[in-house]
Order: structure tokens, then sequence, then C-alpha cells
């Protein structure tokens, strides 16, 4: 008899899926990710990076980064990331301002 997937297990495939979707979708900026929800990968690097230290099974920060992005994260940053526009920096940082 099959058994019901776990709470936990269809959480992790939920993540599974975040953090494909954003593998896939490199175009979409870390700061326009603050800017609309709040968070963006290196925080997602960061909450993984804590669930593992929590779990007894401590990464560091590089290697969190590198279960999110696919890649290590300077790699990432030179074929992806974009400067910033000056709309974007002042979204951040008045969004900031409210914290």
């Amino acid at each position: 008899m099959d058994r019901a997937p776990t709470t936990t297990e269809l959480e992790a495939a939920a993540f599974r899926r975040l953090r494909d979707h954003l593998r896939a979708r490199p175009d979409v900026q870390n700061i326009d990710l603050m800017n609309l929800a709040g968070f963006c990968r290196n925080c997602l690097s960061t909450w993984y990076a804590e669930a593992s230290a929590e779990a007894g099974a401590p990464l560091t920060k590089e290697a969190a980064r590198e279960i999110v992005y696919g890649m290590p994260y300077d790699e990432w940053r030179a074929l992806h990331q974009r400067e910033a526009s000056a709309d974007a920096q002042a979204a951040f940082s008045g969004a900031r301002a409210h914290d």
C-alpha cells in the first residue's frame, strides 16, 4: 500500500521547485526579488545554511549558496548579475528604511 507523503517531503519538494525555478530565471535579479518579495537567493541560501546548522550538519555560506544558485556564487554573479538601476536601488533603500 502506498503511503501519503509527509509534510517534510512536500515542503522539500516545494523548496526544490522554487530553487530550480530561480536557477532557470537568472534574468530575475536579487534586488528585484528583494524589492518585490522581501527575500532573494542569498536569503534562501542563508535559511538553508541555518537549517543545516540546526540539524547538526553545518554548511559554509559558500556551500549553501552553491546549492541555491547551482554553481559557485562568484561564477553566477559574473554570468548573470547586472548593475541595479537607480530605481531598484532607491526602492531597496526605501524598503530597508522601514525594517
